[in-house]
This record gives structure tokens, sequence and C-alpha cells, in this order.
């Protein structure tokens, strides 16, 4: 679901975000189909996040493997509606098209604060509806580890293809307010 977002440009492009959308459900219920769509899906968005890099959702995802054995696809589903909050003023239009592939109605009569909102209304429910966790604390992370892991999220690979500039500090809120 996640490495699309960074591979959204073309025509091409939100097919494979939307045909992650569209899959991810019946994928969860392990229906062929399903499996199928995500599959596909994962392997152009996988051809996709190569070429422009990763941002901080999975620079702060990385620690939480680490800590808490998170597994990767959690810790980002988790972690990536608060990023998206924090990276909408810098998102252009990138957020119309995910609310598009998302399956949001009327996105093109809406103002870029409506359509940013549906964006990441539209993710989060999706991961409710696969059972994702919706904050760090289900997961098992600690309260008094959140400095650590924004430091260690600061300096990890990933953060520096992110939108908008990072810094420990703006990690760690955006860590709190999953928490």
């Amino acid at each position: 679901m996640l490495h699309p977002l960074y591979y959204l440009a073309s025509e091409h492009k939100r097919s494979c975000y939307g045909k992650i959308a569209n899959s991810l459900r019946s994928a969860v219920n392990n229906e062929a189909q399903g499996r199928e769509g995500m599959a596909l899906g994962q392997y152009v968005a996988g051809m996709g996040f190569s070429n422009v890099g990763l941002g901080v959702v999975h620079g702060m995802a990385h620690p939480l493997s680490a800590y808490y054995d998170t597994p990767h696809g959690i810790a980002n589903a988790v972690l990536l509606p608060y990023v998206m909050e924090f990276n909408q003023d810098y998102s252009g239009e990138k957020y119309r098209e995910i609310a598009r592939a998302m399956g949001v109605e009327n996105v093109d009569s809406m103002n870029q604060s409506e359509y940013r909102i549906a964006a990441i209304n539209a993710v989060k429910q999706l991961s409710k509806d696969v059972g994702i966790p919706q904050k760090l604390s289900e997961i098992g992370v600690r309260e008094a580890d959140l400095t650590a892991l924004s430091i260690d999220a600061f300096n990890d690979v990933c953060t520096g293809g992110n939108p908008r500039e990072c810094t420990p500090e703006l990690i760690l809120e955006v860590y709190k307010i999953a928490f």
C-alpha cells in the first residue's frame, strides 16, 4: 500500500495504487483475485520506489522493527496515516490522485484541503478494514522509547527522501501523535 505513494505521477502509476487499494481487502481474506492484484501492484510499485526512494514513514518503521520485532509492513501501515498528515502540505496534487485511486467520489470538486483529508481518511479506513492496529501503543511501543526511536528514524537512510524536511523533534511529534 505504501510503496506506490512514492511512485504516483502518471496514469500507469496511479493504476498501480488503485490495484493495491482495491485488492488488499480480498487479499487479507486469502482470495486468489486479491492476492494476484496485490502481487501485480506491489511489483510495479517496487519498480517505482527503486527509482524515487522512500521517505520518513520507512525511516520511522525501521526502528520499530528493530526495537520491537514489529513486521515491516505492520510498522509502515500503522504510521502511514500520521506521516501523510505530517507531509500533506508538501504533497502537491499527489493526495488527490491517492484519494481517486482509493475510490473517493467527487475528488475533482474538492479543494486541496478536502482531497488531502479524504486521501488520509481513505487510507485510515482501509487500514481499519484489514485489521491494522491504529496506534503505536497497540503494537507494544513504549512511550519511554519515543525519543530514541525518533533519533534512529532521523538517521535512517530512507528519511532523507521525505518531501518535508525532518528533524528528530518533528519525528518525535509524529511518533507522539501516533502513540
